[in-house]
């Protein structure tokens, strides 16, 4: 795995989780827009760097069935990384109380925005850099 990327993943990763926890916070009445998110969480986002071998796999795919390649293996991976955090005691998210849930750990109404953040970590890996005109 590339590290570099990793790191990216992970970094961007908490920079959505507070944006998205900020905004859920307004939606509840809060206007402090106090965002949240976990340490543990930098290395579940940080996975999210697999895409980049994955999608030299599948790059010929449609860009709406990459999205939902992608969102379904977030949910895999969120389902699996919160059953081993939730076994020690310290998984960071619960989502008993909501509807559509699978074990408190999955919420698939959010099945939708895990398809755009994939897509957004596709772009953000594997962007081709432009190459310059020469003259």
């Amino acid at each position: 795995m590339n590290w570099k990327n990793f790191a990216i993943c992970g970094l961007t990763g908490w920079c959505m989780e507070i944006l998205f926890t900020s905004f859920g916070a307004l939606l509840h009445g809060d206007a402090h827009l106090m965002g949240y998110t976990s340490v543990w969480m930098f290395p579940i986002y940080g996975m999210a760097a697999l895409i980049s071998p994955i999608y030299k796999k599948i790059k010929h795919w449609p860009m709406l069935l990459r999205g939902f390649f992608y969102a379904v293996a977030i949910m895999a991976g969120e389902f699996f990384s919160g059953s081993i955090l939730r076994f020690f005691g310290i998984c960071p998210w619960d989502y008993s109380g909501t509807p559509y849930n699978i074990a408190g750990l999955v919420r698939l109404d959010y099945f939708p925005l895990w398809v755009i953040a994939g897509l957004l970590f596709e772009q953000l890996l594997c962007r081709q850099p432009q190459k310059k005109e020469t003259a």
